[in-house]
């Protein structure tokens, strides 16, 4: 587990818009907004954070063929930014990117709602 209670380096974190809430609630500017002003925590953009990452409810079930090729294509860009967290606010999402990242042996990136480093934060405030 990664701590944004170290300030000693800046700890870098990505996210990666869910289809839901980007292209159905138009949310994408408050999690960017809240990851970005947490102490110690540098936000890097991610290129096509709003492409679906092959999860989309059950398709990578349903289409596993097209569901693979988005899952790479978006892990792609996710090491692209030299973030070691990533963060989404969608189960599917975060399974599909985790187990992309698994399959791939890279084990130390980490994968969080974003809300999961909000509580660091604030675990970091009361102690």
């Amino acid at each position: 587990m990664l701590d944004v209670r170290d300030k000693s380096r800046p700890l870098f974190a990505t996210y990666h818009d869910a289809c839901h809430l980007c292209h159905g609630q138009k949310i994408t500017a408050q999690p960017r907004a809240i990851l970005g002003a947490l102490p110690g925590v540098e936000l890097r953009e991610c290129a096509e954070s709003t492409w679906c990452c092959g999860s989309a409810g059950i398709y990578n079930l349903t289409q596993p063929a097209t569901a693979a090729w988005l899952q790479q294509r978006k892990l792609g860009h996710l090491r692209a930014t030299g973030a070691s967290v990533i963060a989404t606010a969608n189960p599917g999402c975060h399974l599909q990117i985790q187990n992309g990242l698994r399959a791939a042996g890279d084990t130390t990136t980490e994968v969080v709602h974003p809300v999961v480093l909000l509580a660091r934060a604030y675990a970091m405030e009361s102690s």
